[in-house]
């Protein structure tokens, strides 16, 4: 994914990413947590009554210069930039989310990098429980520990997979894919409704996740969701708190 306004140094910058850029596994695992530690996944757009553009010169101009975050069809496509600055090819792929009641349409992005041989399953932008490091698919049927969450990858035909997070003690599907590639053009229908139909949770309510080392916060409405170690802690904030905490946890700012 060319883009003319995406200048790699801005986005190392960005993300505070300060090793030896090559187009190797470690570069990749590097990358990927840089990102996760630094950029937010956010839906402040959608909660202003916006349509999120997903034109690539808009999500650069957006996330490495304003700067903020974004939900997983920028945070991703940028990824999938920097992957591309190092000639590491990739696949653009869409996901279904199983966390809703009923089943949902493949309205998740996520990104599939290719390196040595093998796929790695890499994603910066879901807003629940998602990966921290690549997941190579080589390890597939096998639990993966990152920090301190577990993952695993379920497959019976190397062809179709769902990605199981340990969430309190028991394994909870995230999402589910198959391996067909898509254009960023193809998620035009799909961020659109997310952007726009009331029964996503984007539209719904506020919606902010941002990664550190030891765990995630999670901002769902009014209530913020600190998991560190394992260890959940759960707090209520009042309307006219929000934006202090938006900037203060999370280093956004959120429009008037």
């Amino acid at each position: 994914m060319y883009v003319e306004n995406f200048i790699f140094e801005d986005y190392c910058k960005r993300i505070g990413f300060t090793g030896d850029a090559q187009a190797t596994e470690q570069t990749l695992n590097a990358l990927m947590r840089a990102h996760l530690f630094s950029i937010a996944f956010e839906n402040l757009d959608v909660q202003a009554g916006k349509l999120v553009s997903i034109a690539p010169q808009d999500i650069v101009n957006k996330i490495v210069y304003q700067p903020r975050g974004g939900y997983c069809y920028e945070v991703n496509s940028l990824f999938a930039m920097a992957l591309a600055h190092l000639n590491i090819d990739y696949d653009l792929i869409g996901a279904r989310p199983m966390f809703y009641a009923t089943r949902w349409a493949k309205t998740h992005m996520v990104v599939l990098a290719k390196l040595g041989g093998d796929s790695y399953l890499c994603d910066v932008g879901f807003g629940s429980f998602g990966l921290r490091a690549p997941y190579p698919l080589s390890k597939v049927n096998q639990i993966v520990q990152q920090d301190d969450d577990y993952f695993q990858l379920l497959s019976s035909d190397g062809k179709n997979f769902i990605l199981q997070a340990k969430v309190d003690g028991e394994w909870v599907n995230q999402f589910e894919f198959d391996l067909y590639p898509h254009d960023l053009v193809d998620f035009i229908p799909a961020n659109f409704f997310n952007s726009k139909n009331p029964d996503t949770v984007f539209v719904q309510k506020l919606l902010v996740v941002k990664h550190n080392p030891r765990g995630r916060k999670i901002l769902l409405g009014d209530r913020l969701k600190i998991i560190e170690a394992g260890v959940t802690t759960l707090k209520d904030y009042p309307p006219h708190e929000i934006p202090k905490l938006l900037k203060d946890e999370f280093g956004l700012v959120q429009e008037s």
